[in-house]
């Protein structure tokens, strides 16, 4: 027999999309202030340093403290290996690394002399889109279901 949740459907979907709608807002609310942070560190750091290693200096401040919270709050229900997580803490720094990089070179190729603001906009919107995809590598990867 068939437990029928919310609207029809089974209890079992019901769950599973409940799950997924509250690991997604808890993944949106530490992806908004790891971006806020990592956005303040770069516009601090620029002026200095220049952009890309303000650039990396950020990522690899705010990228372990966010996968961190993911594991003890967005996915904490969900068992994962230490060392898979270390290795997604590598990968995810050397892919919002080497993509960041890129949008930068790209700003500087097409824009003379770009403003540290909108360095800051174009790896606001970078960020954006490179976070769906590691919240779908965490989801369906790192924190999987065994």
């Amino acid at each position: 027999m068939t437990t029928i949740g919310w609207a029809g459907a089974p209890a079992a979907t019901t769950t599973k999309q409940h799950e997924l709608g509250s690991q997604a807002a808890w993944y949106l609310a530490a992806g908004a202030i790891t971006t806020a942070i990592q956005s303040a560190l770069f516009l601090f750091l620029q002026p200095d340093v220049g952009a890309q290693p303000a650039n990396l200096v950020a990522i690899a401040l705010t990228t372990i403290g966010n996968t961190e919270f993911h594991r003890r709050v967005t996915f904490a229900d969900r068992p994962s290996n230490a060392g898979k997580r270390h290795v997604q803490d590598l990968l995810t720094f050397a892919f919002y690394a080497g993509y960041n990089s890129v949008v930068l070179l790209f700003v500087d190729a097409i824009v003379n002399n770009p403003s540290a603001l909108l360095q800051t906009i174009v790896l606001l919107v970078a960020s954006f889109v490179g976070g769906v995809v590691r919240f779908a590598a965490l989801r369906w990867w790192v924190f999987a279901r065994s």
